[in-house]
């Protein structure tokens, strides 16, 4: 199976908000991810547009065809922490995290997926086949008697 990744690591927000488009744009193919991305209001929007970009160079490096390729796999991983703190009353110091994370991108060519899947396909025809050609086994049954006594 084909295929091409591309990843970004330490991108400032926090994984759970990246997330939410990760999903949004898992399992899709390339031309409909990009035009959901379009139209979305999330600040990760245009990153992952770019990302998705990217993967699809890399492919187009490795000679697949940009028409075909769907996004297989996407991953947002938790990246470093950045600890600040902010100035409270008293002299006392509050913590703040900035959150960063990674993001993996895997796109794949569909046109290699659905050959592998005519191929599975055509394997348990042939199965069939050959299992319709044994004869069946026969059971033997027994009984058992058991006598009372009077």
């Amino acid at each position: 199976m084909s295929q091409a990744k591309a990843k970004l690591t330490g991108y400032r927000q926090a994984p759970r908000k990246v997330r939410l488009l990760a999903g949004l744009v898992r399992g899709k193919s390339v031309d409909r991810a990009l035009v959901e991305l379009e139209h979305r209001a999330k600040r990760s929007a245009p990153v992952f547009s770019k990302l998705i970009k990217s993967a699809v160079a890399n492919a187009k490096a490795q000679g697949l065809d940009e028409k075909s390729l769907t996004i297989s796999e996407i991953r947002v991983d938790k990246g470093s922490v950045l600890k600040r703190s902010r100035p409270r009353a008293h002299g006392r110091a509050f913590p703040i995290h900035k959150h960063t994370s990674h993001i993996m991108l895997t796109v794949t060519d569909t046109s290699a997926k659905k050959a592998v899947k005519e191929e599975k396909a055509a394997a348990p025809e042939k199965a069939v086949a050959k299992v319709a050609k044994k004869p069946a086994a026969k059971k033997t049954v027994t009984k058992k008697t058991t006598a009372k006594a009077k």
